[in-house]
């Protein structure tokens, strides 16, 4: 990366810890801001991203990489390009790859220490492999780099083989016998076609797998050297050891199919991934399998060595002594040699030392030439006429962008479009080769149009608060539209119920977002007056409110009846609504009624009752009436 900020991949790929790096590219921890997942980002180097061609390539392996899906292949799940700022202030378009992140560790760390991993472990790491590779073949596509690294062992036991796609786009433009070190560990797993620079196919990847199998079995690879190109020669050259020389529990028919899938020729290995994946799980369970006897693998320069023959004079005859071929590191063989008379040539079968030093030369001639031919087709004839893509093309429309590569000798090709935030939509974002590229008269230029700002998705705001919901979608790209209060029961205040696009709709990038927020209030029906007191109750409580409840003594209204409430209207919840409820008017008490057997021991409710009654008092003597 060119910068210590925090970067966002085409708009949604958070880039974070470097978590891998190789020769050809970087590995980055990332995570999807759309879908809320730790994914892991592969970005190609700067310096090999000013490569058109290497870009053409890298483009068409990845987009081939994410076509496959299968439960051992590490997913692709996105593949594009980004802008990046150099510190000289100019700008290269880099190709990443997002790929399934896999918590886990790789073949090549479970076999630091050189310890042999127990059989059924080794079977089932590699079956996990051929399962891949026969769904990959199946699709027309060959891995070209299995190798410990390549396979990683996740967490919950499964095997997942990694790069497909890019490995290939790598091998195409480097020369793999000619680097050290972490090449070296690549060579190791080189089929004999690699090595001869000749064309591969799925046998190749078998070749490989079988060079994996071994090492698992024995703690170490078929054939180890000083350099690579000892390595490749041996993978050339000679038959390996079988696995059981070296670990001597391992049983014959894995050693069987070990040796079948190492052939020197491809017509001699398995035909697929298929067939090699079940004659080793038979071989596992004992029973009959395809692979020949191992004493049937015999070097193929076996035959080949006493029809070469070196006429040398007799004075300069050489006896090759066995401790020279050991001390090259070659197969001790013996030396023939007949002498023809006195003053006489001697004519001599060559010992085998010098058919494999002869093998050796012609393995790295085919190498350097290989390497010569690839990176030179990529030159430019000197004799030929070059011309520069210009930086005027960019931002302008197609026909004025093809009308000026016209003029200068190019033709320009359209591209698929392209969405872009800077370019205009119908303009030219970029072109492939890029401008300031020095390209032959008559070369094709393609132009990549602007279909408009890049499209983004409406994030899942629901639930969140007006302050949240701001941020969320500034971080999408996207900013606040209207703002509409909802009554919506059940719902807590100032909440984001819904948002207008509705949230997952595809939009393009700087849209308003309209957000309707939960207000938190109810609305008390109109219509609960002279409804029964118990429906009303249900109501009322259903929205969250407190009932109170007031009898009313009517002889109006039905006993149990509603006869208002209040307050009403829109109110916040937990408001407390007073229910008038109708009761009956008490009764009014009836008077005594007279003893017919005592009349005189009623009372005249005509009198007043009590001392103050006129009947009552005593008479006055001197008055008429009185008792006198």
């Amino acid at each position: 990366m060119v910068s210590s900020q925090p970067t966002l991949l085409g708009g949604r790929y958070e880039v974070r810890t470097l978590i891998g790096r190789g020769g050809m590219a970087q590995v980055h921890l990332g995570f999807d801001t759309r879908l809320s997942r730790i994914v892991a980002i592969k970005m190609l180097r700067t310096d090999l991203a000013r490569d058109s061609i290497f870009q053409t390539r890298f483009r068409r392996e990845a987009q081939a990489a994410a076509s496959l899906n299968h439960p051992n292949i590490v997913a692709v799940y996105d593949t594009s390009e980004e802008n990046l700022k150099l510190p000289d202030g100019s700008v290269v378009s880099v190709p990443y790859i997002v790929m399934e992140y896999v918590e886990g560790h790789t073949v090549k760390e479970l076999l630091v220490g050189g310890t042999p991993v127990p059989i059924d472990e080794a079977v089932e790491i590699i079956s996990g492999v051929l399962s891949a590779l026969e769904y990959s073949h199946t699709q027309g596509f060959v891995h070209r780099d299995i190798k410990p690294g390549n396979i990683m062992l996740t967490n919950t036991g499964k095997v997942k083989v990694m790069d497909f796609g890019i490995a290939r786009a790598i091998a195409d433009s480097q020369a793999t016998m000619t680097q050290t070190n972490a090449v070296v560990g690549t060579a190791q797993y080189l089929s004999p076609e690699q090595a001869r620079a000749e064309v591969v196919d799925a046998r190749s990847d078998l070749y490989s797998t079988g060079c994996v199998l071994f090492e698992l079995l024995t703690g170490r690879p078929p054939f180890k050297g000083d350099s690579a190109v000892a390595v490749a020669y041996q993978h050339v050259s000679e038959v390996p050891p079988t696995p059981s020389s070296i670990t001597q529990d391992i049983p014959d028919a894995i050693d069987r199919v070990v040796l079948k899938s190492l052939a020197k020729s491809k017509q001699e290995r398995y035909t697929s991934a298929a067939q090699m994946r079940v004659d080793l799980e038979r071989a596992l369970a004992g029973s009959a399998i395809s692979a020949p006897a191992v004493s049937s693998w015999e070097s193929p320069a076996a035959g080949s060595a006493a029809t070469a023959t070196t006429v040398l004079p007799a004075t300069a005859a050489t006896t090759v002594m066995p401790g020279s071929v050991k001390a090259a590191g070659l197969t001790e063989t013996s030396t023939d040699m007949q002498a023809i008379g006195n003053g006489k040539q001697v004519e001599e079968k060559p010992s085998k030392l010098w058919l494999w030093i002869s093998l050796a030369f012609a393995t790295v001639i085919a190498l350097v030439l290989g390497y010569w031919l690839l990176f030179a087709s990529q030159a430019v004839d000197p004799e030929t006429e070059t011309v520069e893509v210009p930086a005027s093309i960019l931002n302008v429309d197609f026909a004025e962008a093809r009308k000026q590569l016209n003029e200068l000798g190019l033709e320009g090709v359209q591209g698929e479009p392209v969405a872009s935030d800077e370019v205009e939509k119908g303009k030219v974002v970029s072109s492939d080769p890029a401008p300031g590229t020095k390209v032959n008269k008559k070369s094709k230029v393609q132009l990549r149009i602007s279909s408009g700002p890049k499209e983004v998705t409406v994030p899942n705001i629901k639930g969140m608060t007006q302050d949240q919901a701001r941020e969320a979608l500034k971080a999408a790209g996207l900013t606040i539209g209207e703002i509409n209060r909802i009554d919506e029961l059940g719902e807590p205040k100032d909440r984001i119920l819904r948002t207008s696009p509705e949230i997952g709709a595809p939009i393009k990038k700087g849209t308003a977002i309209n957000i309707f927020i939960a207000s938190g209030n109810v609305m008390v029906p109109a219509d609960l007056a002279g409804k029964p007191l118990e429906e009303v109750r249900t109501i009322l409580q259903e929205l969250d409110l407190l009932v109170v409840e007031k009898q009313v003594e009517t002889d109006e209204h039905s006993q149990g009846t509603v006869i208002s409430v209040s307050p009403q209207g829109i109110l916040p919840t937990k408001t407390s609504i007073t229910v008038e409820v109708a009761v009956p008017v008490p009764a009014k008490p009836e008077p005594p009624k007279n003893n017919p057997e005592n009349p005189g021991s009623g009372t005249d409710p005509s009198k007043p009752e009590g001392p103050g009654n006129e009947s009552d008092k005593p008479k006055d003597p001197e008055k008429p009436g009185g008792n006198g």
